[in-house]
C-alpha cells in the first residue's frame, strides 16, 4: 500500500478530487482517473472505480501500488432457484448484495461499473425467460427483492431473496429461530480445534472496527461451531456453521481466536496484539457460504442447496495441497 487518508472533509468531495488534493506530487485529473479506473483505490477496504462517488467524514482511503481484480458482472453469478416466494443465488466474491440506498438514483450505467447482486438477479431472470419464451407471470413480476439476510462483499456463495414479504417475514423468522442451517467454508492459517465459539458483538471495539466484549449486558451474541475439514500444510480448512448470523461474525471470531481468514485485510487478530501477517497470498477473501439450508415458506418443503468453492479457490486449495504433500 502506497498511501492511506482518513477523511474529515464535511463537505462530501468527490474520490477524484480528494485524491488529486491528498496525493503529494499534484497529480492531474487524468493520472488520478487512471489510479481508480484501474482498481487501485480503496474505500474502507472496498474497490471503487467511480470516480464521482462522495466521500463522508471518517472514510478511510486507500491507494496501492498493484491494482485489485475487476468487479465481477452479471456474468458470474449464477441463479440456482427460482419459484413465487423464493429466489435463490450464487454471489462472486467481490460483489455487494444489495446496492446503497444513496446509490439508488444514480444512472444505470454508473451502476453498472460496480453492479450489485439484487441488481443482476431480476435480469438474469428476465434474460432466461425470454431466451425460454416465457412469458408466464413467474418471471414477469420481478421490480422488487425481499432481502433475508446478507453475506460479505468478498465472501461468495449462496444467498436468499424473498419474492414477497409474508416470504420474508417467514424466513427471517426461521433464521431467528435457528432453523435454517447456514455453512461456510474458510481457509485460516493454523491448526484449530473443533469448538463452538460465544460471543457478544460490538460495533466498536475501540479501533473502530467491530469485535467481541465479555459484558453480557451489551452487544448481540454470536455464535459459531467450527470444525477442521482437512489440513493444507501450515493452512486449515475449516467447516463454520452459523448459529447467529452476525455482521462479520465468522471473521471476527477466526481473528479472535488467533486464525484470521486468509486475504482478509481488515480483521487481522484481537483487539491490543500486532495484527497477524497474512503470508498466504491470497488474492480474495478465503470465505465461502457452502450450505443453505430452509423450510419452503409456503409449502414447508425442506429445501436444502449446497455449493462447493469456486474453481479459482478449488485450483488454489490444490495448490496448497501439493505443496504440503511435496515437503513429507
Amino acid at each position: 500500500m502506497q498511501h492511506e487518508f482518513s477523511i474529515d472533509d464535511e463537505s462530501s468531495p468527490t474520490l477524484a478530487a480528494a485524491l488529486r488534493a491528498l496525493l503529494p506530487g499534484g497529480l492531474s485529473w487524468s493520472k488520478v482517473r487512471r489510479l481508480i479506473t484501474d482498481g487501485k483505490v480503496t474505500i474502507g477496504d472496498v474497490v471503487c472505480i467511480d470516480e464521482a462517488r462522495r466521500l463522508t467524514a471518517g472514510e478511510t482511503v486507500r491507494v496501492y501500488e498493484r491494482p485489485a481484480p475487476k468487479p465481477p458482472t452479471e456474468k458470474d453469478v449464477r441463479v440456482v432457484y427460482v419459484d413465487q416466494h423464493v429466489i435463490i443465488a450464487e454471489k462472486p466474491s467481490g460483489m455487494v448484495t444489495l446496492r446503497r440506498a444513496n446509490e439508488r438514483a444514480w444512472p444505470w450505467s454508473r451502476r453498472q461499473l460496480q453492479p450489485t447482486l439484487d441488481e443482476c438477479v431480476p435480469r438474469l431472470i428476465r434474460e432466461h425467460a425470454a431466451a425460454k419464451n416465457k412469458s408466464d407471470k413467474l418471471h414477469q413480476h420481478l421490480l422488487r427483492l425481499f432481502p433475508v439476510h446478507r453475506i460479505d462483499r468478498d465472501t461468495s456463495g449462496l444467498l436468499l431473496f424473498a419474492r414477497n414479504k409474508d416470504a420474508q417475514t417467514n424466513i427471517i423468522a426461521q433464521f431467528a429461530q435457528h432453523k435454517a442451517v447456514r455453512r461456510y467454508f474458510a481457509l485460516v492459517p493454523g491448526k484449530v480445534a473443533t469448538q463452538k465459539i460465544v460471543s457478544q458483538l460490538i460495533r466498536d471495539r475501540g479501533d473502530g472496527l467491530r469485535g467481541s466484549t465479555q459484558d453480557t449486558s451489551i452487544g448481540q451474541q454470536a455464535i459459531t461451531h467450527i470444525t477442521t475439514l482437512r489440513t493444507l500444510g501450515d493452512y486449515s480448512e475449516l467447516e463454520c456453521r452459523l448459529e447467529t448470523g452476525r455482521t462479520n461474525q465468522i471473521r471476527i471470531h477466526l481473528a479472535e481466536l488467533g486464525h484470521p481468514i486468509c486475504g482478509d485485510v481488515k480483521y487481522r487478530g484481537p483487539l491490543g496484539q500486532d495484527p497477524a501477517a497474512d503470508e498466504s497470498r491470497a488474492r480474495r477473501l478465503c470465505l465461502h457460504a457452502a450450505q443453505l439450508k430452509i423450510e419452503h415458506p409456503e409449502t414447508g418443503k425442506v429445501m436444502d442447496f449446497e455449493t462447493p468453492w469456486p474453481k479459482p479457490m478449488q485450483v488454489y486449495l490444490n495448490r496448497l495441497q501439493a505443496r504440503s504433500m511435496s515437503r513429507r
